[in-house]
């Protein structure tokens, strides 16, 4: 682990509201805490510099640490469970597809009054342990297929039966196996259960698990047969039978036998996954959620750490909105935790917000690209910047756009953890231009608000967590909301918001690329964890299962907003088109530069039809670059729309995404057409407007010349305008 780290409680909060810090330091150690608002974050001492202000509060100086554990895994943790009397017959069945049968894994595992009860699969396949004792099959099980395993335990005979039976055999070999040996003491009373882990919360089980039963008077054979048909005990025999299709939206896991030994899920396995009984007649598993009775468990698995509050901070009342950052120091290292402060009264002192894309930020949380924390470790050292890269630091989880150790893509994201790669003063990949920050996420997201303050442009900061929470009322004091670099990710009350806002008049100013593109659903107890289904298309590195493109969260539909017929050209009037390595192209004006609707735009600056700009920049070296997007009225852009600038990038490593194109080929026209990015302007109803500039370098380039060059002045020209509460003609 790093030697001091840590994770905010949320991502904005108010002067007057608490925030709460939970820090780890290696071994307890004494650490420095300091808060400083930050203006930019980029450590590149060939860009606009790295600034902040200290802002005094309660929570500086020296702390005592901590140190706190990360327990990655997920397992159904059972509070309470009565096995019975010590007399007669107890089994245990479950339905198992395990992933990763060469790792041994728990099934289920039940403890109290000094004896317990362990049923696994391992290389030897299914396996028991009776207080220590351990007896396996010695088959070991096909992974990805579903088996049914079963024990029972004869108190009159001293003797336990183990079985395990595929439900689909192989041609190849027999996997139906038993195994029978004494055992030492027969597991009765009450006492606490886990599913998908042992007790000490190790040994976790890698695959699906479905309908675990806990039966008395019952043979392993007659559980299994039972088990494999999804026939009820016969009357009187069931303890307990935990039923997954039962509160698929959180993390409640129901036991419907007569005790009700309830349980819950810890760091967020997947629901909402097929199970053995899965037909493919249906696909959404609200429709028939019997046939989605499994919960797909992972020992990589992550959701609320849990750590202690180490710090509380009651944010002073005359800290102004903005970018905040928690630097923390101890144990030899250093680290900081940004978050964001809103206003008290939105809109009262600056017209201007920006849009944190905080669930963005969330679903890239401690993205690991192999080989990063080394390749980056030179030039932070001469930085002075942060060293951390979430490859060399797996103990804190992944990304969304990683996988997990059995292979299935990570769906949940959660921000009760360390996500330490979303920090200022840290870079996230070595810039092909030579005097390139590298930037990306928090630190890239900085140049904007630099930007603003250095031209004096009162600004608040509003996230998306605000925005889902409160709908465009969030942005409704504000005469112009201005996104981030990067804000792909968005909800269904989110992206209702953005449109809201321009449709009741707002103006917005769209600054990144690949924007509004996946949806997400936030858990049902708060935004703190969100969920992405990769369904149908889309630029992605795994894909959603068949069967499993629907959301557990509320069982909506997963994917692109595009499949979901509402593509950000029908938004901000641009959507994602072209993909590439992280250099960066010029842009160059369009005829409809030239249109009297955008003179604000020409302010200050010649900007001729062919004219390039864009060409430097501290991402890739150029304003148009990795992802970009493009207008298509087929698509959403209002017909009205004016593009006042486009970069067609022929570069070798771009190519158009997958939604884009229909067979393996690329049509000569598909340059011009498709892999470009696109500057948009349009007016929408009630005064609304909206500019957008589709590149994610492209807020790379507003810091050349001092945020003075013609990427940063088509920006700020459009910002001044769009204060201008006068309507725009034809739109009064």
């Amino acid at each position: 682990m790093l030697p001091i780290t840590g994770y905010a409680d949320r991502w904005s909060v108010k002067p007057g509201e608490v925030i709460r810090f939970m820090v780890s330091v290696q071994g307890g150690a004494p650490y420095s805490a300091r808060v400083a608002r930050v203006h930019c974050g980029d450590p590149n001492p060939a860009g606009p510099g790295y600034r902040e202000v200290p802002m005094e509060c309660a929570i500086q100086g020296q702390h005592q640490g901590l140190e706190q554990p990360i327990r990655l895994g997920s397992h159904v943790a059972i509070p309470a469970l009565d096995l019975g009397p010590a007399d007669g017959l107890i089994g245990l069945v479950a339905t198992v597809w395990p992933t990763l049968p060469e790792r041994p894994g728990v099934v289920f595992a039940w403890r109290g009054g000094g004896v317990s009860l362990v049923l696994g699969v391992g290389p030897e396949g299914a396996f028991c342990e009776v207080d220590g004792q351990r007896v396996a099959t010695g088959v070991p099980l096909t992974p990805r297929a579903w088996h049914d395993i079963a024990v029972a335990l004869d108190s009159a005979s001293g003797t336990l039966t183990l079985r395990q039976q595929p439900r689909k055999p192989r041609i190849d070999r027999a996997e139906a196996a038993e195994a029978t040996a004494p055992f030492p003491a027969r597991p009765a009373g009450m006492g606490s259960a886990t599913i998908a882990c042992d007790p000490a919360m190790e040994r976790h089980f890698n695959g699906k698990i479905e309908r675990p039963r806990l039966a008395a008077g019952l043979d392993a054979t007659t559980l299994l047969a039972t088990q494999e048909a999804g026939a009820s005990l016969p009357a009187g025999t069931l303890r307990a039978e935990w039923d997954f299709s039962i509160g698929m939206t959180g993390d409640r896991v129901a036991d419907i036998g007569p005790g009700h030994w309830h349980g819950r899920c810890v760091n967020l396995p997947t629901r909402a996954v097929t199970g053995s009984r899965w037909t493919a007649t249906h696909q959404r598993w609200t429709e028939a959620p019997e046939q989605w009775a499994a919960i797909h468990f992972h020992d990589d698995d992550i959701g609320d750490a849990g750590w202690q509050p180490s710090l509380s901070l009651t944010i002073p009342e005359g800290w102004p909105s903005g970018v905040y950052a928690l630097h923390l120091e101890g144990a030899g290292w250093r680290d900081n935790i940004a978050f964001y402060v809103r206003a008290v009264r939105p809109g009262q002192r600056a017209k201007v917000a920006f849009l944190a894309p905080t669930f963005t930020y969330t679903i890239y949380g401690n993205f690991a690209r192999p080989g990063r924390q080394a390749q980056l470790h030179d030039r932070a050292v001469a930085w002075g910047a942060l060293q951390q890269s979430p490859d060399g630091h797996p103990e804190y989880g992944f990304s969304t756009y990683n996988w997990h150790t059995d292979g299935s893509g990570i769906a949940y994201a959660s921000m009760r953890r360390p996500m330490i790669d979303k920090r200022v003063n840290h870079i996230q990949m070595i810039d092909p231009s030579p005097e390139g920050s590298g930037t990306y996420w928090i630190t890239a997201d900085s140049y904007v608000t630099d930007m603003l303050d250095r031209h004096g442009i009162d600004y608040e900061v509003v996230t998306d967590h605000d925005l889902h929470a409160e709908g465009a009322a969030a942005l409704a004091p504000y005469s112009v909301v201005l996104t981030g670099q990067h804000p792909e990710y968005h909800s269904d009350r989110t992206l209702h918001g953005i449109a809201d806002y321009i449709g009741g008049g707002g103006r917005f100013v769209y600054l990144g690329g690949n924007g509004f593109y996946w949806k997400v659903v936030p858990h049902g107890e708060g935004p703190w964890a969100l969920e992405v289904r990769r369904a149908e298309g889309g630029i992605r590195l795994w894909a959603a299962e068949p069967g499993e493109s629907y959301h557990a969260f509320d069982g909506s539909y997963g994917g692109l907003w595009r499949r979901l017929g509402r593509p950000p050209q029908s938004v901000v009037g641009i959507g994602f088109s072209t993909q590439g390595d992280y250099n960066g192209h010029p842009y160059r004006f369009a005829p409809g530069i030239l249109d009297p609707r955008v003179a604000f735009l020409r302010e200050g600056m010649e900007a001729a039809p062919g004219q390039e700009f864009g060409e430097r920049g501290f991402m890739g070296g150029g304003a148009a670059g990795h992802e970009l997007d493009r207008a298509d009225t087929r698509l959403g852009t209002p017909h009205h729309a004016l593009i006042v600038a486009t970069a067609i990038v022929t570069e070798p490593s771009y190519a158009p995404v997958n939604e884009e194109r229909y067979d393996h080929t690329l049509w000569p026209r598909q340059h011009d057409e498709v892999m470009r990015s696109d500057i948009t302007f349009f007016e929408a109803s009630k005064g609304g407007a909206v500019l957008s500039f589709g590149s994610m370098n492209y807020i790379g380039a507003l810091p050349v010349d001092g945020y003075t060059a013609p990427a940063a002045r088509l920006v700020l020209n459009a910002i001044r305008r769009f204060m201008d509460p006068a309507p725009f003609p034809g739109f009064e």
